[in-house]
């Protein structure tokens, strides 16, 4: 099965409707057919996401554990490498294309695999394209 790379920005877009498009849709559906990953960091940003939008008033705590009940049941599975590129890879791909370190271990995961990736993101996806990585364009 092929794998692809999720960024946070699209799995979140799945909770806030302003922020769902076909494009989010689409990688949502496409669960089935590809071994979808995500870097370590991922369960704390959707964590810090999930926080911050409670904090504003944009959502409440039982609207987010049912959120978390469901992503529980996508077949997501978290990379156990992401650290050891930590500080080597991922380090240098922040710098290089002036992204976060959460930003970059994305790509790091994508490049490592050679997997397309599912991102919102331009500056991650502009990295991605420079650095030969594929995106993902949606289900074929």
């Amino acid at each position: 099965m092929k794998s692809l790379v999720i960024d946070n920005s699209v799995v979140m877009a799945w909770y806030f409707e302003d922020e769902a498009s076909s494009y989010t849709e689409a990688v949502l559906e496409s669960l089935g057919k590809y071994e979808c990953i995500v870097p370590s960091v991922w369960p704390l940003e959707v964590a810090n996401t999930l926080i911050v939008s409670e904090r504003r008033g944009r959502s409440t705590e039982a609207r987010a554990a049912r959120f978390i009940s469901l992503l529980g049941s996508l077949p997501i599975h978290v990379d156990v490498q992401t650290s050891r590129h930590a500080l080597s890879e991922t380090l240098q791909l922040a710098r290089e294309h002036k992204l976060s370190s959460y930003d970059a271990s994305y790509l790091e995961l994508a490049m490592r695999e050679g997997a397309p990736i599912a991102t919102q993101d331009k500056a991650l996806r502009r990295a991605a394209l420079k650095c030969g990585v594929r995106i993902f364009k949606g289900l074929n």
